[in-house]
């Protein structure tokens, strides 16, 4: 077919189409075949790689940090707090909510029961803070560490469970009730909860004293003792030899 008659053939095809006119100027592109679209397309990047979540875990991290879900804590707060270490540890320990030293300085545990956490860390699992995640399921301190409320709870669940989604660890450990009830969506006691795995989203969870509560305890040590024998429980889940 000569260029005239594909002219006339490409018109009266839009004349079909309802198009009875061509602004002047506009370029028109005759196909010398049809167009193909590849059967199989190239594959994409992975999106589920250890640094797409990285990123994506930065990128939840800033859009928590306006976050005024709860209008007490909104007002009461310095910062959010968010979490910290590596992504797919072998460890996540998660806590309440942050305190007064986590408030002003942005880092989960990081008071004296975060210096506890770290002694149990070194002594009972032989690792280093770096190599676990840290955090806690409410990002903002509540006013004078009160617990936080069942609303408070709720309103920041869904931050948690991507956070762990991202995170991916292979076991949890819930530091005291609160944040064990909340991961478990329990009302038993620390005492009940201890000493048996549970399980989240099918990570093997242990439960076992928050280290304030340890710290609170002092000079007697039937809480530390217990928050022994529970690292002994993870250990053992781990594959890893008591010492």
């Amino acid at each position: 077919m000569d260029l005239s008659r594909q002219i006339a053939t490409h018109l009266e095809s839009l004349r079909a189409a309802g198009i009875d006119f061509i602004p002047r100027g506009d370029p028109m592109v005759i196909p010398s075949a049809p167009l193909r679209v590849a059967a199989n397309p190239a594959p994409k990047a992975p999106i589920d790689n250890a640094e797409s979540r990285r990123t994506a875990l930065a990128v939840l991290a800033k859009e928590i940090a306006p976050c005024n879900r709860c209008p007490e804590l909104f007002a009461t707060r310095t910062q959010t707090v968010f979490g910290v270490g590596p992504i797919d540890p072998e460890i996540c320990f998660v806590g309440e909510a942050p305190g007064a030293d986590e408030d002003r300085k942005g880092e989960p545990f990081i008071g004296r029961a975060g210096q506890l956490l770290d002694k149990i860390i070194a002594g009972a699992l032989k690792m280093k803070r770096s190599d676990v995640y840290i955090c806690n399921t409410i990002k903002c301190r509540p006013p004078a560490n009160r617990v936080p409320s069942p609303t408070e709870r709720s309103n920041c669940r869904d931050y948690f469970e991507e956070q762990i989604a991202l995170v991916r660890p292979k076991f949890i450990v819930c530091l005291g009730a609160t944040a064990a009830q909340n991961v478990l969506g329990s009302t038993l006691s620390i005492g009940r909860l201890r000493g048996l795995v549970h399980r989240y989203e099918e990570i093997p969870v242990v439960c076992t004293y928050h280290p304030s509560a340890i710290l609170r305890e002092e000079p007697d040590t039937v809480l530390r003792a217990a928050c022994w024998e529970d690292m002994k429980l993870l250990l053992g889940l781990m594959g890893r030899p008591v010492s």
